[in-house]
């Protein structure tokens, strides 16, 4: 070859890597690998009837692949919805943008907000897509199939907003939420143009994210059930989605694990999962109330106000330190009945203020059952006779006149005259128990009057002593060890008690302690 020939090629090739380069910057998805491979997990059926998880890992084009946005919506009508919603979103946002820099075709579909985007180009990029035929008819909203699938694994038929007091259904929604991008080259819509779009561009693979798993994620048109009747290869994202159900409805586990336990239902019969971390590489989201102690307030009483001053000390004190708090309000029309009671199925402390109610029996059945199985029990001012109704109650409803001796370790039998403020001290040799820590028992006063208590069972702990004038002191706060359970209570409550800093943080370190879990030296423990 002559030296001309071999000068021209050199040019020839360096041309050609220039030109390689220069398209590898303006086309990042060309230069990257874009293969995706997912660690997919489904629920086989095996031979005895019985499911099996089987793991695989396939290899999707990018360029033939969809990621389905469903539902991510600025406000739901459940505050806990909404709240979910905008903690996972911003991971959400980093799944999408990794799926989009390798090709992945990015469908928001926030269905009836349509509107919102009506002259968006993403939203005119979903309507130019023609019209398909298709074998099997597409369906506006994709039911529950019988044929297909068993019943869902949770009762959702209130809705699923697992608040207390449940929230207001209303549509509350007007886009998508503002945390995930939606950039040009997306599309939007909330139709079977998702499939149109699809097929225009030969994608044959979806992925399925949003909410919510046991409604809009199986149900509407551009998602699980649908796509997977039209034969498209679909997989759910499970870390990021969410339920509506209510944990106080069957089959009673926590949020969270009723929305696995519908993802194992996906895995049954509809399709495989994935974790996000196979488009991020980091670890599989998970909600902070999954990690979250869980404590169930029980509130019916008339004297000290309770009904306003708990669900204040629960919203300042334990929900910013990580403590998700549930508060159950005796009826009004019948101060026996406390609905909402079955949170206690999946709670992991009981507070108890209640005053001489003798609930349903079904209903103070959990209250038994919640103790008998060792979990932690916190009582304030008239939980000493929260159950005890003198022998007389309704027909189908229960007492339970010993919760104060068998399960707070007191031994409740009158007070002195109200009017007269207590001294409080702290009890000999418990200087440094931790629920005192960082309480300065001399800097308040029992405003209540003083409980007679002495003497306490056996394996009480006294931790606060009250003293009047011309009579015995008694304990005003102590723990007690009831089977498994770790147990606080304090005569203490009055309503002007919580306007004192020093009680606020003795009760607050009670129910840390309560759970089992260390407090700080100065009381200012956080399990976030």
């Amino acid at each position: 070859m002559s030296a001309r020939r071999s000068m021209r090629l050199l040019q020839v090739t360096y041309a050609l890597l220039l030109a390689a380069f220069a398209a590898s910057l303006s086309n990042p998805a060309s230069a990257a690998d874009t293969t995706l491979k997912l660690a997919t997990r489904s629920q086989v059926r095996q031979d005895s009837g019985e499911f099996k998880t089987a793991e695989t890992t396939v290899a999707w084009d990018a360029q033939k692949t969809a990621i389905v946005v469903c539902d991510m919506w600025d406000k739901h009508w459940c505050v806990g919805a909404t709240r979910r919603v905008a903690e996972m979103a911003p991971r959400m946002n980093e799944v999408i943008s990794a799926a989009r820099d390798k090709g992945v075709l990015i469908i928001h579909c926030p269905s009836s907000c349509l509107d919102f985007y009506k002259d968006t180009p993403m939203r005119k990029l979903a309507q130019q897509a023609p019209v398909v035929e298709t074998k099997i008819p597409l369906e506006r909203w994709c039911h529950l199939d019988m044929s297909h699938e068993s019943a869902l694994p949770i009762d959702d038929s209130d809705g699923g907003c697992d608040c207390w007091p449940p929230c207001k259904n209303y549509q509350a929604w007007t886009r998508q939420i503002d945390a995930i991008e939606i950039r040009e080259g997306d599309a939007i819509t909330d139709s079977a143009e998702a499939y149109y779009l699809m097929k225009q561009r030969g994608i044959d693979n979806v992925i399925v994210m949003g909410v919510h798993t046991n409604m809009c994620v199986l149900g509407r048109p551009f998602s699980i059930r649908q796509m997977v009747n039209q034969g498209q290869n679909v997989v759910l994202m499970r870390d990021m989605t969410d339920t509506m159900y209510n944990s106080r409805m069957k089959p009673f586990v926590p949020h969270v694990k009723g929305t696995d336990l519908v993802i194992e239902h996906i895995e049954k019969y509809w399709c495989p999962t994935i974790a996000s971390t196979a488009l991020t590489a980091q670890p599989a989201f998970t909600f902070a109330e999954a990690q979250q102690p869980h404590v169930v307030f029980v509130i019916g009483e008339d004297e000290y106000e309770t009904n306003v001053t708990l669900p204040k000390f629960a919203e300042q004190q334990l929900e910013p330190r990580g403590i998700r708090c549930t508060i159950i309000h005796s009826d009004e029309a019948d101060k026996n009945n406390f609905a909402g009671l079955a949170a206690l199925k999946t709670a992991d402390l009981l507070f108890v203020s209640v005053r001489r109610r003798s609930p349903p029996k079904d209903q103070l059945d959990l209250v038994r059952e919640f103790v008998a199985a060792g979990k932690p029990v916190v009582g304030i001012r008239t939980a000493s006779h929260a159950f005890h109704t003198k022998g007389t109650h309704p027909e189908g409803h229960d007492e339970w006149q010993e919760f104060d001796a068998e399960v707070l370790g007191g031994n409740y039998h009158g007070h002195h005259a109200n009017g007269i403020t207590s001294v409080l001290k702290v009890a000999d040799g418990m200087q440094e128990h931790p629920i005192l820590a960082g309480v300065s028992v001399d800097s308040f006063v029992g405003s209540g009057s003083l409980y007679l208590v002495s003497p306490l069972a056996k394996r009480a702990k006294p931790l606060i002593i009250g003293s009047i004038p011309d009579h015995p002191a008694e304990p005003v706060a102590w723990t007690h060890q009831h089977g498994d359970s770790r147990v606080f209570y304090t005569s203490l409550g009055h309503v002007s008690d919580f306007q004192n800093e020093a009680f606020n943080k003795l009760l607050t370190n009670a129910v840390i302690w309560a759970l089992a879990r260390p407090v700080g030296t100065n009381g200012d423990t956080t399990l976030q």
